[in-house]
C-alpha cells in the first residue's frame, strides 16, 4: 500500500494544525457556525442530530494492521467504542465532541490518515474494487491508478473549490464490484487491440433527488493522458455547472441536460487544449507509485485441499471466500453485518481483534467494502480453518456475503440530520426475519440497500429491492423498490407504488421475496428473475 513521503507528511500535519486553529477560533466565538462549517466539511467534520461526527478516509479501501488499532483507539478514547464503515469504503464515528477533533485529526496523522475532502463541495474519497490486487480476473492492480487520481486532485485548486461533491471509482475487472456507473466519473482499466493498457471513461452517474446511471463517453483512453483528460471533465463541469441551484449542481445533471454527445463533445475539446500544452502524466509518477503496491511474498507449492466436514465452516468458505490470484491463497470476506446489528458498526475489541488477525493471515492488509464489510486479501487455504475459529470467538464468522441478510444501510434518523425516517431498524427487522441461513442460501444473491432519505448514502437505487424512507405528514413511510443493481449490468430500481409504514415494508419485502421463489427458473437470481418478468407479478404480490 502506498507510503507516506516527507511531502505526504507535512501537509497533513499542516492540515491538522490549520484546522486546531480554526476550532479554536469557533469555541472561542470568533466565528460563527456558517464561517467554520466549510472548514469543517474539508476536514469531514458534520454537525448531526446528536453530536458530531467525522468521516474519516480509507483511500480506494485499504489500510493495515496500525492503522486498524488506530482507529480501535479513536473508538474508545473519542467515541462510544465503535466506528460504522461506510459505502464510500470510509469509517466514521458518531459522537465527536467539538474540542477533541483536532486532536483525532492529529492521532490519525501519525498512521499516514487524514479526514480531508470527505465531505465538501470536492473530489471524495476514490473508491476502487474491495479485492484489487489480490482478484484472479483483474488485468492489473487498479490502486496505483486511484492512488495517482487521488494524489493529483488533493489540494489542486480547480479541484477543491467544485460545485458539488465529485465521486470517482477505478477497477480493472469485467465483473463491477464497485458500482462503477453509479459514479460521476469512473475509469475500468482495459486492454486494446493491440493489447496495450487503457481506461474505459463514464461520466455522468450518481444517486440521491435525481439519480442517472454513468454513459461510456470514451472506449479508450491512454494511461498517460490520464490527468488532462480528467481536468477536460471538470473543466467542462465547472464551466456550465448551475452553482444557482443546489439540487442541479451535480456532473450527472449537467451530462443529462446537455447530453451524451454534447458533453463529450466539450470534453474532447478541453482534452485537446490540454494535450496541447504538453504536460500530461508523466510515466515514471506513475512506476514510483506503482511500486508500493508490490505484491507481498506469496508462498509456492501450497495446498488447495480444505477440510470441510464442519458444515458451518463449509458454509463460511463457500459465501465468504473468493478466488485469489495466487494458487494457494483465498480472499477472506468478515461480514459486519450478524442479525440483529447494524450494518457496518464494528467494535473498538473487533477492530483490534481484525488488526491481529490481518497480521497474523493477511501481511497486515485489510480492505473496507462499499458494501459495509471487511476484507483479509490475502489468506493462505490452510490458515481458513484457523482464521474462521477466531472470527467466530469476536462476532465476525457470519456467513452471508451478498445474500439478504448481507444489507446496506445508512444511519438514517438514528444519527443523521438530513433523514425522514430510521434505515437501521428496517435493516435488523428483516435480517430477524430471514435470519435461517438454508433459508438464505435457498434464496441466493439478492442486494438489499436502504436509505432514510432521498440523498440515497444507503443506496437504494442500487438495491435489488432498495427501501427509501419518507416523510409523510410526519410520519416514517418506506418505498419498496426493485430491480436495481450497481453490477456491470447496472440498472435502476423502481418504486413498487404507495409506500409502508415500517412493519408493512419488512412483510412486503418477505411477498417479494416468496414471488421470486415461486416464478424463479433454475439459476436465476432475484435479479434475473425480476428482469424477466417485470413488476406486474411482483406488485400482485406486493399488495395483496
Amino acid at each position: 500500500m502506498y507510503k507516506y513521503d516527507q511531502y505526504d507528511q507535512a501537509m497533513v500535519d499542516a492540515r491538522v494544525e490549520e484546522f486546531r486553529d480554526q476550532t479554536r477560533r469557533r469555541i472561542a466565538g470568533h466565528m460563527n457556525d456558517d464561517q467554520f462549517k466549510p472548514l469543517r466539511l474539508k476536514n469531514g467534520l458534520y454537525l448531526q442530530l446528536h453530536a458530531y461526527m467525522l468521516r474519516v478516509a480509507i483511500p480506494y479501501g485499504t489500510f493495515n494492521a496500525v492503522q486498524m488499532r488506530k482507529l480501535a483507539h479513536i473508538a474508545r478514547t473519542y467515541d462510544r467504542g465503535y466506528g460504522h464503515f461506510t459505502t464510500r469504503q470510509n469509517i466514521q464515528y458518531n459522537w465527536i465532541k467539538l474540542e477533541q477533533a483536532p486532536d483525532i485529526l492529529a492521532e490519525l496523522a501519525t498512521v499516514e490518515m487524514h479526514a480531508i475532502q470527505t465531505s465538501g463541495e470536492s473530489i471524495r474519497n476514490v473508491s476502487a474494487d474491495q479485492y484489487a490486487g489480490a482478484a484472479a480476473d483483474e488485468i492489473i492492480d487498479p490502486r496505483p491508478w486511484a492512488e495517482t487520481i487521488r494524489q493529483m486532485t488533493n489540494f489542486m485548486p480547480e479541484f477543491s473549490y467544485l460545485p458539488r461533491k465529485f465521486k470517482i471509482a477505478v477497477i480493472a475487472s469485467k465483473v463491477d464490484r464497485a458500482a462503477l456507473r453509479w459514479h460521476d466519473f469512473a475509469l475500468r482499466i482495459v486492454r486494446n487491440e493491440a493489447g496495450e493498457i487503457g481506461f474505459e471513461v463514464y461520466a455522468g452517474g450518481g444517486m440521491g433527488r435525481t439519480p442517472f446511471i454513468a454513459h461510456k463517453i470514451r472506449d479508450f483512453l491512454p494511461t498517460t493522458q490520464i490527468f488532462s483528460y480528467l481536468q477536460a471533465v471538470l473543466r467542462v463541469w465547472n464551466r456550465n455547472a448551475r452553482r444557482d441551484n443546489i439540487h442541479k449542481q451535480r456532473m450527472k445533471i449537467l451530462v443529462h441536460e446537455l447530453g451524451q454527445e454534447e458533453f463529450s463533445r466539450q470534453v474532447e475539446e478541453a482534452f485537446t487544449h490540454f494535450l496541447s500544452l504538453g504536460q500530461d502524466f508523466p510515466q515514471a509518477e506513475y512506476d514510483r507509485i506503482a511500486a508500493y503496491f508490490t505484491p507481498p511474498p506469496f508462498e509456492q507449492g501450497l495446498s488447495e485441499d480444505l477440510d470441510l466436514s464442519d458444515p458451518a465452516f463449509a458454509a463460511w468458505v463457500r459465501l465468504q471466500t473468493v478466488a485469489h490470484q495466487a494458487p494457494g491463497y483465498a480472499i477472506a470476506n468478515i461480514s459486519l453485518k450478524p442479525v440483529g446489528g447494524i450494518p457496518g458498526d464494528i467494535s473498538a475489541d473487533q477492530m483490534d481483534r481484525v488488526a491481529d488477525l490481518a497480521e497474523r493471515f493477511s501481511f497486515g492488509e485489510i480492505r473496507a467494502t462499499h458494501a459495509q464489510n471487511l476484507v483479509l486479501p490475502h489468506v493462505r487455504k490452510i490458515d481458513l480453518p484457523a482464521l474462521w475459529q477466531e472470527l467466530r470467538a469476536v462476532g465476525l464468522a457470519d456467513a452471508n456475503l451478498d445474500l439478504v441478510t448481507d444489507i446496506i444501510a445508512c444511519p438514517g434518523l438514528d444519527y443523521c440530520s438530513l433523514a425522514n425516517a430510521r434505515s437501521i431498524p428496517v435493516a435488523q427487522k428483516i435480517a430477524e426475519r430471514f435470519a435461517d441461513l438454508e433459508r438464505q442460501e435457498d434464496i441466493g444473491e439478492l442486494k438489499i440497500k436502504i436509505s432514510g432519505c432521498i440523498n440515497a448514502c444507503g443506496h437504494h437505487h442500487a438495491g435489488n429491492i432498495g427501501i427509501l424512507g419518507v416523510d409523510k405528514k410526519g410520519t416514517e413511510n418506506y418505498q419498496l423498490l426493485l430491480g436495481g443493481s450497481g453490477d456491470e449490468e447496472t440498472s435502476q430500481a423502481k418504486i413498487t407504488g404507495p409506500g409502508f409504514d415500517e412493519d408493512g415494508v419488512v412483510n412486503a419485502l418477505e411477498r417479494a421475496v416468496d414471488h421470486y421463489r415461486a416464478v424463479r427458473q433454475p439459476g436465476e437470481r432475484f435479479i434475473d428473475t425480476y428482469r424477466r418478468v417485470g413488476m406486474d407479478g411482483f406488485k400482485e404480490a406486493i399488495y395483496v
